[in-house]
């Protein structure tokens, strides 16, 4: 079994790069109008830059930097990543305690 793990930056490092966007589009700013094109180009690059980073850090999805495919063929695995996405849809609010308690006892059924 395949599957795609998104790694993202930390809270920290999204911060710090959040930062540094918005001091570089504070630079470009000023530039602009002695740079002309340049300027507004730098501009635009430190603001994606810095709403990449703003994203990562206000949001829990956010931009991943990359993306990693991980083949898993112990069964363990599967049956312990059934448990953690089905515990993670109750955390979020997306299934309630009843519907939780169904799936997890299909879950452990199906693996005895």
């Amino acid at each position: 079994m395949s599957r795609r793990v998104r790694v993202k930056p930390s809270k920290s490092q999204s911060l710090v790069g959040m930062i540094a966007g918005a001091v570089f589009v504070v630079i470009g700013i000023s530039l602009m109008p002695m740079m002309g094109t340049f300027g507004l180009i730098w501009t635009l690059f430190a603001l994606a830059i810095a709403g990449m980073h703003a994203l990562n850090f206000f949001s829990n999805k956010g931009v991943a930097s990359w993306e990693i495919d991980v083949n898993s063929t112990d069964r363990e695995d599967d049956f312990e990543a059934k448990l953690r996405k089905l515990n993670r849809l109750k955390e979020d609010g997306l299934i309630n305690e009843n519907e939780f308690e169904k799936k997890r006892t299909e879950i452990m059924k199906s693996e005895w």
